[in-house]
This record gives structure tokens, sequence and C-alpha cells, in this order.
């Protein structure tokens, strides 16, 4: 095609070269011709979750063949996360618009060419990826929490795994999808004194609850990940991980290392961790301390003797001990603050930080538990546990706004960025002077 309009030319010419720098798509074949048959066959006065309940046994009542043909096409669309190194994958609910959006370089937008999916066509892939038991809690909580392998070997030499959660969307079955990495981060790199890395190994300190605290997507799961792998090469011992969902998966090297996921290999995390007192385990991993009885669960765990990691949603040591005992009634508040001071050995509280050039870096708040913090804890002083922190670098500790300085003065994040992330801005300009 040729034109004489040089303005016109070089639009064109822009667009050639964007298209040929585009990876190349892989076409998505049509849906198995089971998908025409089943939804036919949905009575056009069902709706909601009544809708999906039928869909569900539909799905449930077809031959292995055909749920292998919709399991390979939901296989198409996952892989197509790693071709585009997308961090997840969203589809299903009238909110997708009948798309796959997937998150590219921290960008989510929908994908036209992965085709479009009607809100029961999307229902019947995501539906299909469920036990019978996943499926009934599904409809019991309106949401559901697994995990999902990909037959295609990771760097790791295991199958791809990717942490899921499928939910109602106006009344519609909605998938998110998300790539867990494949490679772990030695526990090196991550920043930590020597004195809290001797800690969070179990060669040195056997006992005591470890906190790796922060909000969704703030690194929680790497760093506890490098936890466990730095302990796999370092002691014979054995390590029970409870999650929903269970993401990266260890090979057993010095440490034998069992997964059980809640809601498919345990019921619920109390649950798990009542089993594991029965394991003859040296260390436990608990996915995520929910709720007061899982809470309980742990503290009661680790006065047990054994060491214990968890996470919690919150941006601060202080934060976290503060949300732990505000999770009991008035009445219980002082017998949990007081088994909590005993127990607590470490809270880690981690933000991820926009980089210099791109990327992202870890900033973090480092409390060590010393005889003056349990006292605070005990005695309703949480507030002077910050000023320890601060004060407390000979002891491997390190307060958020300190961590954020450290970072400013590498030159690898701006001082506007750190005072974005701060949690004491005061402290932080004082600091930056």
């Amino acid at each position: 095609m040729s034109t004489s309009n040089p303005a016109l030319a070089e639009v064109l010419a822009q667009h050639a070269s964007v298209a040929q720098q585009r990876p190349r798509v892989r076409p998505v074949p049509p849906l198995p011709k089971i998908c025409k048959t089943v939804l036919d066959s949905v009575p056009p006065a069902l709706v909601g979750e009544d809708r999906a309940r039928y869909l569900a046994e539909q799905v449930n009542a077809l031959l292995d063949k055909d749920r292998t043909l919709l399991r390979e096409h939901m296989q198409l669309l996952v892989k197509r996360m790693l071709d585009l190194n997308a961090s997840d994958l969203d589809m299903g609910g009238p909110a997708s618009n009948g798309y796959v959006w997937y998150r590219v370089h921290g960008d989510k937008r929908p994908y036209e060419e992965m085709g479009t999916y009607s809100c029961d066509e999307a229902a019947l892939l995501i539906l299909n990826l469920l036990t019978e038991r996943q499926l009934q809690i599904f409809f019991e909580d309106c949401s559901l929490d697994f995990s999902y392998e990909l037959p295609i070997e990771g760097r790791n030499g295991m199958p791809r795994r990717f942490r899921a959660t499928v939910y109602f969307d106006m009344d519609h079955v909605a998938l998110n999808m998300r790539a867990i990495s494949d490679e772990i981060r030695p526990l090196k790199s991550l920043g930590f004194h020597p004195l809290i890395e001797r800690g969070l190994m179990f060669r040195h300190v056997r006992d005591g609850l470890t906190l790796v605290t922060g909000v969704t997507g703030s690194g929680k799961s790497t760093t506890l990940d490098a936890i466990i792998d730095a302990n796999n090469d370092d002691v014979y011992a054995h390590v029970v991980i409870i999650a929903r969902p269970i993401e990266y998966v260890h090979r057993s090297r010095k440490c034998l290392i069992r997964h059980r996921e809640v809601g498919r290999d345990v019921r619920t995390f109390k649950d798990g961790i009542v089993q594991a007192l029965r394991q003859d385990p040296d260390i436990i991993v608990i996915g995520e301390m929910r709720d007061p009885e899982t809470i309980s669960a742990a503290l009661e765990i680790t006065d047990s003797g054994h060491k214990v990691f968890s996470t919690l949603h919150t941006s601060s040591a202080v934060e976290t001990i503060d949300r732990i005992v505000a999770e009991y009634p008035p009445e219980e508040q002082d017998r949990v603050r007081n088994r909590l001071a005993d127990v607590l050995r470490c809270v880690i509280s981690q933000k991820l930080v926009p980089k210099i050039g791109g990327g992202r870096i870890l900033a973090k708040e480092v409390l060590w538990m010393t005889p003056s913090a349990r006292a605070a804890i005990k005695n309703k002083n949480t507030s002077e546990i910050y000023q320890m922190m601060w004060e407390g670098a000979a002891l491997g500790m390190t307060t958020l706004e300190q961590d954020l300085c450290r970072l400013v003065r590498q030159q690898l994040i701006t001082p506007e960025v750190a005072f974005d992330f701060a949690n004491n801005k005061r402290r932080l300009q004082q600091l930056l002077q």
C-alpha cells in the first residue's frame, strides 16, 4: 500500500513496527462441542446460584474425555500467561465483557485475540477445574481459593503452579489466577541482619512464632519460601506447611517437607494445626492467621515448643501485635496479650517499593523480641515498641522508615517514593534531613 501523505505513511509504519514486535499468538481453537450441548440443556428459568449449581452438576456428569477437552482449552488460556510474562489472569462474570484479561507489567487489560466467552461458557471452564469437595465449599462460601498446576516444567523441575480464586460476580462465576514463581530467592538476598537470619534458622532458634506481614502482593510468600528453603539446606528436620492454597511446592532435601492444602488435604487451618501436633513436626508454616480460632491454635502449637511461621495482613510490627489482641473479646485480651508476648520471636513487616529504573525492591521493618518488648506487650504499651526498633540496630532491628532511608541513600528509590510508602512520615523526614 502506498500513500502520498508523509504523515500518514509514518503512522502506518509505526503501527506495522508495533505489530511486528508483538509476540505471535497461537490461535485458540473453538470450545469443545460438549459445551454447546451442556449450555443448550440449561433451563432458561434458572438464574444466579441455581444456574451455577446446574452447570456444576452437568460438569460432574461429563465423561472423562469431555472434561479433559475442557481442561486442555483452559490450559491454553493459562499458558498464555507464561508467554506474556503476565502475573494474573481474570475471566468470567459480566465485568469481563466476555474477554480474558491479563496483568502484564502492572497493567490489567483484555486480550481480544484470546477469543470471547459468554458468562455460561466461562463458568463451565472454571467449574471444571474444581473437585466435588471444592465445589461444595464454593457454593457454601461463595468463594474458593485453590491451587492449579499446568503440565509444563518450570525452572525448578516441577510443574508450573498458580494460585486461583473462584467467586461470584453479579451471580455469575468468575476467576482470578496468579502465577507462582518457580524460583526461590536466597534468604541472604533479602537483606536481613545476620542476627535476624540466625534467628530464622531452626538450627539456632528451635521454637517461637515468627510473623511475616504486609498487604496483598507485598512478597510475604516469597519471604516465607526463602526461609523454608534456607532451613531445607541447613538442618535435618520435619516441616509441615498448611496453606490455602499451597503455592510453591518445596522438594525435600535435608528437611522432610509436607504440604497440606486447606479445603483439599485438610478441612480448616485449625484442623491442620491440631493435626500437625500428631505428625512429629519441627517447623510449622501456617499460610495465614485469619481468625481467632487459627490464632489460638498457632499460639498453642508454638507454646508446645515448635518453631512456627505465619502471615498477617498488617503494615507494621506494632499494628500486628495490636491486631492479634483485638481479634478477641475484651475479657480474653489480657490472656492473649500475655501468651503472645511469651511465644513471639520476630515480626517482619514488608512492602514492595517501586525502584529507580523499574521493578520493585523490598523495604521492611523488623522487630526481634527482647525482654523490654515482651514487657511492653504485657503492660499494654505497644506504642513503645517503635522506639525499641529505632534504637535496636545492634540486634538486627529496623523501622520501615530507617530501611526506606537506607534505600534512598543507596539511590535505589526516590525520596518521593519513600514518603509514599512510609508509615511514620515525620520520622522519615528527620532521617532524610
